[in-house]
């Protein structure tokens, strides 16, 4: 179909300049008479202007008379093409005006006859005025070209042997037609040889073809499958997610979900996109290290926030616990043991050192309690244990000791330590209720570079080992990774309360070693510490002093002043120093202590001071106050260990003194310090 409305246009602009022929007739009459009329001249110049106008519209309309007749010669000629095309075919002029196109062009495409060629291309790209001057650069150059109208088509480009009609061919059937009953293969199989893993699937989530790097991740015989039978944890249908892709519905996305094949646990994380047609692309890639990175860090932040809890609400414990037991400590010293209460009393204190227990295992984990390490031969402290832990396996258990002649030195605390060899030992004993055989070994370890053990990676150096293997039940591995947290438990209700490994752990890691576990069902398990070796001291160091029994009360020789936010551990404190003599002064928070000192005429021997106050804590205060009195002995009290004693007291020659404490310790070093002054 040739367009009319082109035609109409070419014979309009034939036409314009015959319109002018009266205009340029009085002009010549002009020319030829006697003499100029009024304002002849004028005309005569119109007439001249009309002339040469219709002179350049002749010539004008005669190129565009000659040009469309080649448009015309060359349309004929190509019309056969156009109609005789099996698929979409279409006919353009120069302008870009389409002059015809087949039945197949107006039944798919429309009717475009007449119409900008900017039209069609629009429905494709988004700057069709730019696409089509780069098809005309490119015919210029080749003579062809072709054009991408996705849904619509892809069109070939050629212009006819005179350089005008442009045809444009579909080389393409449209969408209906373009899904193939198997979606499409490379000739050259490099869909197969794509280092990442690709499938093809349906609008269901079926997956059409999988290349070889999907079926090492998922399997080898997965196509025909149905995505949900490999994967899951999207939360809705896999189904529904991909043929809401291949309908346009929503954007392509990427989720990781979980592998359900058996074995270890695997994650992939799957990406999607539309394809052609209806079909969806999925790129997959092992999302498993991601997964475990993620599901360590949420670990690290859940223990995180236990310990902080458990130090906070072990501080607070330790506090009335003071206050309970220097009070019964004060009830004790006005009945002697005859007395029918003092069996009561007797019982408080006993209970009261039990909950501190408690309170040390939670510090244990939070890894806030204070220790007292020292250089110390594990040899020596396993022996001591021997007894102990002979009377806890019972006899049905065979304890084994196994030691490297040669076993260096540890620092570590050695009341905590026993208390961790404790703990793996019952376990081991809990793990075997037929009996069996137990054994702690020690050896020397040097690693000579960074080696990775279970989660954690241990430095190179030399390290002294202790291991504590057992020939029970084992640990599955599913609770394997959690044996460290507080109060998980393996054993049933009632039999543990699941702070025995934690409280392990919390010590090894703040004495600077390392705590793993090696565990096969059926077999038993394998409890390793690395501690970090240290060479024998030269001088042994010196044994903790004895508690120093408690004299009687004396004359006023000595001020203490003694700062405590808690007023029951305050009231405590203060009646045990004044019971022995000393003059007590008493402020409840570190500006009160400030105040009382800044009268230059109160002497004070002992600041006896809280750490952890409201306001100013209490190493602040002191050093503010022994600006002006530089002699005065301090104690600080708390019921854990700061940051602040990790290097060191924040005081040169402070005392410290753990809570709870009983009555006795307390006058104990006050009187210390107050002796080692003169």
């Amino acid at each position: 179909m040739i367009s009319e409305r082109a035609e109409i246009l070419r014979s309009a602009q034939i036409l314009v300049p015959f319109l002018v022929l009266p205009v340029l007739a009085g002009a010549l009459w002009l020319a030829l008479s006697n003499g100029p009329a009024p304002g002849g001249t004028t005309l005569l110049a119109a007439g001249a202007a009309a002339l040469a106008w219709y002179l350049l519209g002749g010539a004008i309309s005669a190129r565009h008379l000659h040009r469309g007749l080649a448009v015309r010669r060359e349309l004929a000629r190509a019309m056969p093409a156009v109609l005789a095309h099996d698929l979409p075919a279409l006919a353009v002029d120069p302008q870009g005006l389409i002059l015809a196109q087949n039945a197949l062009a107006l039944d798919r495409l429309g009717d475009l006859v007449g119409r900008p060629v900017t039209d069609l291309l629009r429905r494709r790209h988004a700057d069709p005025q730019a696409q089509w001057h780069a098809l005309g650069i490119g015919l210029a150059r080749s003579g062809r070209g072709c054009s991408d109208l996705g849904e619509f088509g892809h069109f070939a480009i050629a212009r006819e042997a005179g350089g005008l009609v442009q045809l444009w061919l579909a080389t393409e059937p449209e969408p209906a037609a373009l899904i193939p009953a198997e979606p499409p293969r490379a000739t050259d199989d490099d869909f197969d040889l794509l280092p990442v893993a690709l499938l093809m699937l349906d609008p269901s989530a079926r997956i059409l073809r999988a290349n070889a790097a999907a079926c090492q991740l998922l399997g080898s015989d997965i196509a025909g499958q149905g995505l949900a039978a490999l994967l899951d944890g999207l939360g809705r249908e896999l189904g529904d997610w991909v043929g809401d892709i291949c309908a346009g519905r929503t954007l392509g996305g990427s989720e990781v979900l979980h592998v359900k094949a058996e074995g270890p646990e695997r994650f992939v994380q799957v990406t999607v996109a539309r394809g052609r047609g209806d079909h969806a692309t999925a790129v997959l890639s092992d999302a498993s290290a991601l997964k475990t990175l993620e599901a360590q860090f949420v670990q690290s932040q859940k223990m995180q926030a236990i310990g902080q809890l458990a130090g906070g609400i072990a501080h607070d414990f330790n506090n009335l616990l003071t206050a309970i037991t220097g009070h019964c400590d004060l009830l004790m010293l006005r009945h002697d043991k005859a007395d029918p209460d003092y069996a009561d009393l007797d019982q408080i204190s006993q209970n009261a050192n039990r909950a501190a227990a408690l309170v040390r295992q939670l510090l244990a984990f939070s890894r806030k309690q204070t220790l007292k390490p020292q250089i110390m031969d594990l040899r020596d402290t396993l022996s001591d244990l021997t007894h102990l832990l002979n009377r806890l396996v019972g006899e049905r258990i065979v304890l084994t000791f196994d030691h490297d002649p040669s076993l260096r030195m540890i620092r570590a605390d050695r009341r905590q330590l026993e208390q961790v060899i404790m703990n793996l030992v019952v376990n081991a004993r809990d793990a075997m209720p037929e009996g069996g055989d137990i054994t702690v070994s020690t050896d020397n370890v040097r690693l000579d570079s960074p080696s990775g053990v279970g989660r954690a990676t241990l430095p190179a150096g030399d390290y002294v080992r202790v291991q504590v293997r057992d020939q029970g039940c084992g640990i599955a591995p599913d609770d394997l990774a959690k044996i460290f947290e507080p109060f998980f438990t393996t054993k049933r209700l009632g039999e543990g309360t699941g702070l025995g490994l934690s409280t392990a752990y919390g010590i090894v890691k703040q004495t600077g070693g390392y705590i793993f576990c090696d565990s096969t069902p059926g077999e038993g398990s394998c409890f390793s510490l690395f501690f970090p070796a240290h060479d024998r001291a030269a001088i042994d160091e010196p044994a903790p002093e004895p508690a120093a029994p408690m004299r009687a009360r004396r004359e006023v020789e000595a001020t203490v002043l003694l700062v405590e936010d808690e007023a029951p551990v305050r009231a405590f404190a203060s009646r045990a120093l004044k019971l022995q003599g000393f003059n007590v002064l008493e402020a409840a928070c570190a500006e009160d202590a400030l105040s009382l000192l800044s009268d230059q005429r109160l002497l004070v021997d002992v600041f006896v001071t809280d750490v952890v106050m409201p306001g100013m804590d209490g190493p602040s205060w002191v050093r503010t106050a022994l600006r002006d009195r530089p002699d005065t002995r301090v104690i600080f009290m708390s019921g854990y260990a700061e940051d602040i004693f990790s290097e060191g007291s924040p005081v040169p020659d402070a005392a410290f003194l753990a809570k709870p404490f009983s009555l006795s310790d307390l006058t104990a070093l006050v009187t210390r310090q107050l002796e080692a002054a003169h």
